[in-house]
């Protein structure tokens, strides 16, 4: 008896050859690229029998707190979405899928799809596999009930005419492992409502351990943020630490399974168990810990998420992990960092929080000397910015076309070939506490600012290509013949930007200067920093 059938879309269960940042491929525009490119690079997970092996760490969250919450083994599966149709029966009463981007409207979608006028990767193959559970539904008259949750499900909500097309009978919106017993039960009985949110967090005692492997080995460190950037929902949640003892369970559980990677995921590594609500100031000690304790079961620990200003506040702390973990030029960390905008004005208006310990005014030196702590400990930066935030001036955006050129200048003359970081600009999505905004829409709002903005960061992004990229390949055979083709679609990329600008009456060679800032991270009294472990 198969009660509970839980999956994923298949771009979420693609290792993608295991090549940083391919993750996003299902952001890109199916319309633009040839179907041999998503064939290629789609490597599947694989299963045990149509179950999968390792899965989307939120579903396996999910998974575990059913099983905590009384439904037996035999009663849940975690199906590979290819072999779905095998585990539905009569006596299946939810089918549940777990999404992140199922419509197509998140920001780096909304980015790579021209402002939705394209369809994305990840919309396709959401719809593909609706539409065969629907057929399975139709075709034995089954009467299981469809559900939608994960971080994308609000775009099921928001797509209400889509969202019927589709017949998904449920949509479940915010954090689930306290009450998805619940809720299921109320699904199963007809007494829940089609759009379900979930106004409470669980507690951290609430949130199981997982009981199954993760994707790439993905464990959770905390949850929430606590820095309270208006525009982004997870920084808006009560921050939570989970204990390091059950950090430690998942990483062997990952690692008896063969998954010799242990990556820390969180909204800011920085942050985990931080003390000074006030500052943000990192506790060095605590995220040094979580690291020794990571290192010590794999050598191949990274973290997903982390803050510029927490890695610049404690230069010392970013040393320590990098011996930690045997960071050098062969082995480089990854980390995504939001960088958003270099104008200090927005940064103080969205993001009160998010230059702590150190005030608005400094954000674009932040940004540079603490590109430069990360480099120099053989930290490799991806940053997102956004384009469209409202409020925003030509001067706000050409500010942070400036600050890449500055980034890349002073970078250079103090690293050499050691400086490495990317910017991809992400359009603006109404969420969080910006909810009653619009949607940024590429075509109809672009201008100059915007344009250079974007343009100077595909440039940068050609130039790490050429530069950064032979550094990814190594050790990775399946990437080397794409090396002439990465180099040849990003610069042609850069090139239909480039002729883009122009029709649109934009000066792809307007003299930008650098803004002045300068690399002074040995120097700097560390004013706004009460104790600082070591500075350079």
């Amino acid at each position: 008896m198969t009660r509970i059938v839980l999956s994923t879309d298949e771009t979420l269960t693609s290792t993608y050859h295991d090549v940083p940042l391919l993750d996003f491929l299902g952001c890109a525009p199916v319309d633009k690229l040839p179907s041999w490119v998503f064939r290629i690079l789609d490597s599947q997970v694989p299963d045990n029998n149509g179950v999968l092996t390792m899965a989307p760490y939120g579903l396996r969250k999910i998974e575990a707190a059913l099983l905590a919450q009384g439904f037996k083994r035999e009663e849940v599966v975690v199906a590979h979405p290819r072999k779905i149709e095998q585990f539905i029966d009569e006596k299946t009463t939810i089918v549940a899928l777990y999404e992140m981007d199922p419509m197509g409207l998140g920001p780096v979608s909304m980015m790579f799809t021209n402002g939705g006028k394209w369809t994305n990767y990840t919309s396709v193959k959401f719809k593909e596999l609706v539409e065969r559970i629907n057929r399975v539904r139709e075709r034995k008259g089954y009467k299981f009930k469809l559900v939608v949750g994960g971080p994308g499900s609000w775009q099921i909500d928001f797509k209400r005419k889509e969202r019927e097309k589709l017949k998904i009978d449920h949509v479940v919106i915010g954090e689930a492992e306290h009450v998805v017993g619940e809720i299921f039960r109320d699904i199963e009985s007809g007494n829940a409502d089609e759009t379900i949110h979930i106004k409470s967090w669980p507690k951290v005692e609430e949130i199981p351990t997982i009981v199954a492997p993760s994707y790439k080995g993905i464990v959770e460190v905390m949850r929430g943020c606590g820095r309270g950037c208006r525009f982004c929902e997870p920084n808006l949640r009560v921050a939570r630490y989970i204990p390091l003892e059950k950090i430690e369970e998942e990483i062997r559980l990952n690692i008896k399974a063969g998954i010799d990677h242990a990556w820390l995921h969180s909204e800011d590594i920085f942050l985990y168990k931080v003390e000074d609500k006030k500052n943000f100031y990192p506790n060095a000690e605590a995220v040094v810990e979580l690291f020794e304790m990571a290192r010590r079961h794999t050598r191949n620990v990274n973290p997903t998420h982390g803050a510029v200003a927490g890695a610049l506040a404690n230069p010392g702390m970013i040393e320590k992990i990098s011996r930690i973990v045997g960071a050098n030029e062969r082995h480089w960390i990854g980390i995504q960092v939001g960088l958003e905008t270099a104008s200090p004005a927005l940064i103080g208006m969205y993001m009160a929080n998010k230059m702590k310990p150190f005030s608005p005014e400094e954000w674009p030196w932040v940004v540079l000397n603490g590109t430069y702590v990360f480099n120099k400990n053989y930290w490799f930066p991806a940053y997102t910015t956004i384009l469209g935030l409202p409020g925003e001036t030509e001067e706000d955006e050409i500010m942070t076309a400036q600050l890449i050129i500055t980034m890349e200048k002073e970078l250079e003359e103090k690293l050499g070939n050691r400086a490495h970081f990317t910017v991809t600009p992400l359009a603006f999505i109404p969420m969080g506490l910006l909810k009653d905004k619009e949607f940024f829409n590429v075509e109809e709002m672009m201008t100059e600012g915007r344009f250079l903005h974007l343009y100077h960061a595909w440039r940068h992004l050609y130039r790490e290509v050429v530069k950064g990229l032979p550094m990814v390949m190594r050790g990775n055979p399946f990437l080397l013949p794409f090396y002439p083709l990465a180099r040849v679609g990003a610069r042609l990329v850069v090139e239909h930007l480039r002729k883009w600008g122009i029709k649109h009456g934009f000066n792809p060679d307007k003299r930008l200067e650098p803004l002045e800032v300068k690399i002074d991270v040995d120097e700097h009294k560390w004013h706004s920093v009460p104790s600082l472990i070591e500075a350079y």
